[in-house]
């Protein structure tokens, strides 16, 4: 049995890319007219099939990159997003994010950030 400290930490394939943006980051989409926090980071997609296979063939995104989970919003709504490492772009308009579910999960940072309340992080 290997003594406490001498275990091999987990190791990732090299081939998977890193995740881009951190929660709190405020960005938006580059095709879309859209912009959100980022409050979650799958590392290659992880919703349903059926999800996937309703974006248009001609911009499906890969599967293999990080996914975002994104408290969205455009002109008219306030949403859930979930959107590919490749469609993202950091957002520096310093602009608040005008959701809902933001005064319940984040503080507003110097620089147009956010930042997890702390009865959020793990």
């Amino acid at each position: 049995m290997p003594r406490l400290g001498t275990m091999n930490p987990v190791s990732f394939s090299a081939a998977m890319p890193s995740a881009r943006f951190g929660i709190g980051e405020v960005v938006r989409h580059r095709l879309f007219d859209f912009r959100g926090v980022v409050f979650d980071v799958d590392p290659q997609f992880a919703n349903s099939d059926e999800w996937y296979e309703s974006i248009p063939a001609d911009i499906r995104p890969a599967k293999d990159q990080p996914f975002y989970h994104l408290l969205a919003e455009n002109p008219e709504h306030a949403y859930i997003a979930y959107v590919s490492q490749q469609n993202l772009v950091a957002d520096d308009s310093e602009e608040p994010i005008d959701h809902p579910a933001i005064p319940t999960m984040f503080e507003r940072i110097e620089g147009g950030g956010y930042k997890l309340k702390s009865n959020h992080r793990h």
